[in-house]
């Protein structure tokens, strides 16, 4: 055994309207490695990427992530830009994303292991918004 060197995953999300799909993908990211480190976009970050605030201040969905018993670490993710200085602020070995973005991030290969994990079936922020708006 002794040598095996410890594996940092990373991930990012909104995490608003925090629901199963969420817990999935954290879980099975955790799975992944021996650390795992979660990027909570900011309230203006969630707003520019969705176009309105989230339903929950980031300090909420900070307090739901964390509380996660295979959530090693939170952090918050100001900028979608800054993907690379956080892989390596945190010394990430592997960056996990949901599916809905495969592709987006081979770029960052040369940097870290990326993997696209399929998303939860029939459940997403967009469509608990959209029914609670009255849109469904």
């Amino acid at each position: 055994m002794g040598n095996k060197k410890s594996q940092r995953v990373i991930t990012f999300g909104s995490y608003d309207l925090f629901h199963v799909g969420h817990f999935n993908i954290l879980r099975r990211a955790a799975e992944l490695g021996d650390t795992l480190i979660v990027g909570i976009s900011s309230d203006a970050l969630h707003k520019k990427k969705k176009g309105d605030k989230p339903h929950y201040p980031f300090k909420l969905r900070a307090e739901i992530v964390s509380s996660l018993r295979f959530v090693d670490q939170i952090f918050l993710e100001a900028s979608l830009d800054k993907k690379v200085d956080y892989i390596r602020r945190y010394k990430a070995d592997i960056l996990v994303m949901g599916s809905d973005w495969k592709g987006t991030f081979d770029s960052l290969s040369s940097l870290c292991k990326v993997v696209y994990l399929p998303r939860t079936e029939g459940i997403s922020s967009t469509l608990i918004r959209s029914i609670l708006h009255g849109e469904k």
